[in-house]
């Protein structure tokens, strides 16, 4: 006979509360752990089909590593360097963009000249926040990146987590579903596949979602001749996880720099709306449908506010852990809900025998 319901309960809780304590104590600590257990449950399903393909787990994990490492030097070689040099440049250039839209805005509306109007003076402040506060936001984003992962974190330790988690993934999973208390056994297997569905689609489809659009915006737009678009591109993509957000700010910052840099051209211009609207349409009827499915069930709203929320209680580590808690929370809430309806303090006594309610479909 199992425990009572409360003891377990009890139980459950304090092991949640020790997970929550350690990320407080340990966040910096385990950043690398966590990045490197990310990539080996990314690439699982990699060395699975490598697997199924005739090759052992030790040679598929090679495999795989041996790919990663010769694109993680192509990219360091070729791609994060004028990443960077754009992005310093892009928030160099800001005060100058700032100041040729109040000379732009000023000549189309005279009515801006006054220097008691309103705008003329939220344009004014704002180009004076830019110019004193520009250089300062490009180091500061690159020191804190460099800060918090730093580049021994990228070359040594998480590739090395990464590879040992991934060749040993099979026998984890399974020591663990051992560990599983056997009266929930089942239980806690359902909910595990609904939660590693949710991940599976979101996390593996939308990154690979993100990463194509991401390097379609940047070759499109460099392309195109637009300046910083290498930067703009990996802003949109960076930021497609959140539907319609990464195309609407990509989007609305390529058109303006567009707008500065080929005004009168509107064929240019025109260029790179249909950009956005290509890669708009490839995401809403292509990718996204293909890669991530309809049946995520991991809202942006609720993603928007666990990020928040992970992130201002365990700062860096807390965003990294914060879509899977996500995902967990929400199929366990949906579990609960579901024995909720089940139960006699949702139907009643009246209704001993109904399941919930009855599907109005």
């Amino acid at each position: 006979m199992g425990l009572p319901v409360t003891v377990q309960a009890k139980y459950w809780g304090i092991a949640t509360a020790i997970f929550f304590l350690m990320l407080w104590l340990f966040g910096d600590v385990m950043v690398p752990f966590i990045v490197g257990g990310a990539l080996a449950y990314f690439l699982d399903p990699v060395a699975d089909r490598l697997e199924r393909a005739g090759l052992s787990r030790v040679m598929a994990t090679s495999v795989i590593s041996i790919a990663a490492l010769l694109l993680i030097v192509l990219l360091v070689l070729s791609v994060i360097p004028t990443l960077i040099s754009q992005l310093t440049a892009l928030v160099n250039a800001a005060p100058d963009i700032a100041h040729k839209l109040q000379t732009f805005l000023t000549d189309r509306f005279p009515q801006l000249s006054d220097e008691t109007s309103t705008v003329r003076q939220t344009l004014a402040q704002l180009a004076a926040l830019i110019q004193s506060k520009g250089a300062q936001l490009a180091s500061g984003l690159l020191n804190s990146a460099l800060g918090v992962i730093s580049a021994v974190v990228f070359i040594v330790v998480v590739p090395v987590v990464a590879f040992y988690l991934l060749l040993d993934w099979d026998n984890m999973v399974a020591k663990i579903d051992a560990l599983v208390p056997r009266d929930h056994a089942e239980t806690v297997r359902s909910l595990a596949r609904q939660i590693n569905s949710v991940l599976a689609g979101f996390v593996r489809g939308q990154v690979s979602v993100c990463l194509i659009l991401g390097t379609y915006y940047a070759v499109a737009l460099m392309l195109a001749g637009l300046q910083f678009g290498l930067i703009v591109g990996a802003i949109a993509g960076t930021i497609t996880f959140i539907p319609y957000v990464g195309a609407l700010i990509g989007g609305l910052l390529a058109l303006g720099l567009a707008l500065f840099q080929f005004w009168g051209d509107w064929l240019s211009i025109g260029l790179v709306a249909g950009i956005f609207a290509v890669g708009q349409f490839l995401e809403g009827n292509v990718l996204t449908p293909k890669l991530v499915g309809k049946s995520v069930g991991l809202h942006p709203v609720w993603l928007l506010f666990a990020l928040s929320c992970f992130g201002s209680l365990f700062g860096f580590v807390g965003m990294l852990v914060a879509v899977p808690v996500a995902a967990s929370m929400g199929v366990l809430m949906r579990f609960g809900i579901a024995q909720y309806q089940r139960s006699l303090l949702y139907q009643g006594l009246d209704h001993p025998s109904t399941t919930g309610p009855k599907d109005k479909s």
